[in-house]
């Protein structure tokens, strides 16, 4: 079972990220490395900070009556976290 909720604003996308982060026991290090990000960017993303692209996210959502939902997953005690993957075709 996992968490579930609508995403009205930059702030609520940034708790969001910042909890399923949390849940996998992953530092914001950790997740900006992975990524290739600076870990400053994903701690402005996880405050909400506003900006060019969720600002203008949330106005084109709200532009046409659409909805930003997320769900994360929950994870299981003995679940070894994420595996990588081969990619499509490999």
């Amino acid at each position: 079972m996992g968490i579930k909720g609508s995403i009205e604003t930059p702030q609520a996308l940034g708790r969001a990220i910042q909890q399923a982060r949390a849940l996998r026991g992953m530092s914001q290090r950790d997740l900006a490395s992975q990524l290739g990000i600076s870990q400053r960017w994903l701690w402005e993303l996880e405050k909400g900070k506003p900006g060019i692209f969720t600002d203008r996210l949330f106005e084109v959502l709200r532009a046409v009556q659409a909805h930003l939902m997320v769900e994360i997953d929950s994870i299981e005690i003995d679940d070894p976290g994420p595996t990588p993957s081969s990619g499509p075709g490999e």
